[in-house]
């Protein structure tokens, strides 16, 4: 779809390392730099509210190492009053110089594929200040690899809004994933479901991927006859159809970006490959606690 709206009206849910060499390569570490001690965090305030909404505060992130080009991302969002008031992505070199500064890169990249630093990262901040929605904001055309960056990294900080936690949450972008085995899970349920996704790695490869939805009474929705037999009437497709084959994609290609959107599943498909490209960065860091996400409780 030339107009891809990463859906998920969550606010909760994907950057791997994606690769696209138009795009700088952002996300490859250098080689001194492979560490795996950053840890994610995903601690709730106890005056942290548990209905999705946010509170008011700064909240950081950060990469931890240089890309094969010199660069490193890092985003910050203010939220007021429970909106995104303000959304600061871009990437520093080892100088401190921003991607946005640099003539070179910007005229480079835009004779390549169209776009360059200078129109699509402000325009991924407008768009999330403008939608207040990770999922919303759309892919830049020319800008797919930093596009879905930021929709992750977005994602993430407004899971961290959720929480009330300000500690920076740190990348360890382009290091080898960790065995173990890295879990996530939504605590509200949307139209009685709620998402739980497991995946383990081993060797460094993912080799498990078991991404559901699970009702109150622990029902699956892989299982709900009702639910497969009228969504497939609709769309073509229903959860024992898409839900096998986001998770065998996974581990076929090892890259949640890679992972295609199964027609007649958009929300689902998108919601996996955000949820994919978190629990990446988890295994980047070797971080097997369990994410908590306190999703808004809104229509799927």
């Amino acid at each position: 779809m030339k107009k891809k709206k990463l859906v998920m009206a969550l606010t909760a849910v994907m950057a791997s390392s994606m690769l696209l060499v138009a795009c700088g390569n952002d996300n490859s570490s250098d080689g001194d730099s492979k560490s795996s001690d950053t840890k994610q965090t995903d601690t709730k305030k106890a005056d942290a509210k548990t209905d999705g909404t946010m509170t008011d505060g700064t909240y950081k992130l950060q990469e931890k190492n240089f890309d094969d080009k010199g660069w490193k991302a890092f985003m910050t969002i203010t939220v007021k009053d429970n909106k995104i008031t303000e959304s600061d992505y871009n990437y520093k070199d080892k100088d401190g110089k921003l991607k946005t500064d640099d003539a070179d890169y910007e005229k480079n990249m835009k004779a390549k594929v169209g776009t360059g630093p200078q129109e699509y990262i402000p325009a991924l901040n407008d768009s999330l200040v403008s939608k207040q929605s990770a999922a919303d904001v759309e892919v830049v055309t020319g800008a797919t690899h930093s596009s879905d960056t930021f929709i992750n990294y977005s994602n993430q900080l407004i899971q961290a809004a959720q929480r009330a936690d300000t500690a920076t949450i740190e990348i360890n972008n382009g290091a080898d994933l960790q065995d173990g085995k890295y879990s996530l899970e939504e605590q509200n349920y949307a139209n009685n479901y709620r998402v739980v996704f497991n995946m383990e790695v081993k060797d460094g490869k993912i080799t498990t991927s078991d991404y559901n939805y699970v009702d109150k009474d622990g029902k699956l929705k892989t299982d709900d006859a009702d639910y497969e037999k009228n969504m497939k009437a609709k769309t073509g497709v229903g959860p024992q159809e898409y839900i096998p084959t986001l998770n065998k994609e996974l581990v076929s290609k090892q890259n949640p970006a890679d992972v295609a959107v199964v027609t007649g599943a958009t929300h689902s498909s998108d919601a996996f490959r955000i949820y994919a490209a978190q629990l990446y960065n988890a295994a980047q860091s070797g971080n097997t606690d369990m994410i908590k996400v306190f999703n808004k409780v809104d229509s799927e």
